[in-house]
């Protein structure tokens, strides 16, 4: 079992920055890849970023590409988004995931086996 804790969401204007992160415990020498989803009010859950966790290949959703960067530090088993430029439209709660398996697309939720609470991010116009 991998247990995942978000924390960094909030209110900012457009144009500010935010930094989510998402801690790792229980069986995370099992981690293959960590991604960040998003779901906003009456849509669907959508692919942000992923990062593989011992090669540290990134991939983003083309909507974030240039203003978000996903990072991780293995030794604290943590994984961050650092959001920059946001926009209204990055308004929604924001989901860690982990994955312990190799095999399926970074960009699918249903790739991954662990999930987060959710972080509240809210961008002001």
């Amino acid at each position: 079992q991998v247990q995942l804790v978000e924390s960094g969401g909030g209110l900012v204007q457009a144009g500010g920055s935010l930094r989510l992160s998402c801690a790792a415990s229980g069986r995370t020498v099992s981690i293959y890849a960590m991604g960040w989803f998003r779901q906003a009010p009456g849509k669907e859950r959508e692919f942000v970023a992923a990062i593989n966790w011992s090669g540290g290949g990134t991939y983003y959703a083309d909507s974030v590409k240039g203003r978000f960067t996903i990072s991780r530090d293995n030794a604290k088993n943590t994984v961050y988004l650092q959001m920059n430029s946001l926009k209204p439209e990055d308004t929604a709660v924001y989901y860690c995931a982990a994955r312990t398996y190799y095999g399926g697309s970074y960009s699918s939720a249903a790739a991954y086996n662990y999930w987060g609470q959710g972080t509240q991010v809210t961008v002001s116009s």
